[in-house]
């Protein structure tokens, strides 16, 4: 198994871990809001210092690309670039939507087995961005940025369980609430620790980012808001 440093910025959470062999070595993380650019450095820092007390190599780094905030996935994504360029590994990319549902697969084996998993990152007003996955977690409805009403998800409440998780399963909450098949798990965010099994997948599969020409799953456009004029 190979030792890999996991990057996880794409929410108002900004986390790092060190992993081999799929244990955890050394992790940091921050909940304070998006102070991605002012920790993340640090959060680095302590984890290749970490290497160096135990004479240890690293072989890839991992980066969650998205989709998310653009700010965040931006300074994740350049950071992960640089530090897998200078040491000369490679990069690993994985996908946001699908961390949350492993860290949720790991940590709530009460759920059903016919349980679909339906990832939520809240986006503007009653937008997220989401996507379902099976147990085996293979792709049922591809991550999109999805506008949600009450029939959002009909298809798949009509044949068994959905859990719903992540920042943005409030707004499903509000509408989905009453379904009997609709399963709400509170206080899911996307962290470092939760990619290792997705990281080493990809190292095992070779599945690695060009490193001079990947970008983040932004899933749709960047908008940008117009400064208001605080003297008009």
């Amino acid at each position: 198994m190979a030792t890999i440093l996991n990057i996880e910025t794409s929410t108002t959470c900004c986390s790092v871990a060190l992993t081999s062999e799929g244990a955890i070595l050394q992790h940091s993380e921050d909940f304070e809001g998006r102070n991605h650019a002012v920790v993340l450095s640090g959060f680095i820092k302590n984890a290749l210092d970490h290497l160096r007390r135990h004479e240890m190599q690293l072989d890839a780094v991992a980066v969650s690309i998205g989709p998310g905030s653009y700010t965040g996935l931006r300074i994740g994504l350049s950071e992960a670039k640089g530090l897998a360029y200078a040491l000369g590994i490679p990069l690993i990319g994985v996908n946001t939507l699908m961390l949350m549902t492993v860290g949720v697969m790991f940590g709530h084996d009460e759920l059903p087995d016919d349980v679909l998993y339906a990832p939520m990152i809240d986006a503007r007003r009653m937008e997220v961005y989401t996507a379902v996955y099976d147990r085996a977690l293979d792709t049922v409805m591809q991550p999109a940025p999805l506008i949600l009403d009450q029939e959002s998800y009909a298809a798949y409440l009509t044949q068994g369980p959905v859990a719903f998780f992540g920042d943005g399963s409030d707004k499903a909450r509000a509408l989905l609430g009453d379904n009997p098949h609709a399963i709400f798990i509170p206080d899911v965010k996307p962290l470092a620790v939760d990619m290792t099994a997705l990281s080493e997948r990809a190292w095992r599969d070779g599945g690695f980012l060009d490193l001079a020409y990947s970008t983040p799953l932004y899933l749709k456009d960047f908008q940008a808001t117009k400064p208001r004029n605080l003297f008009a």
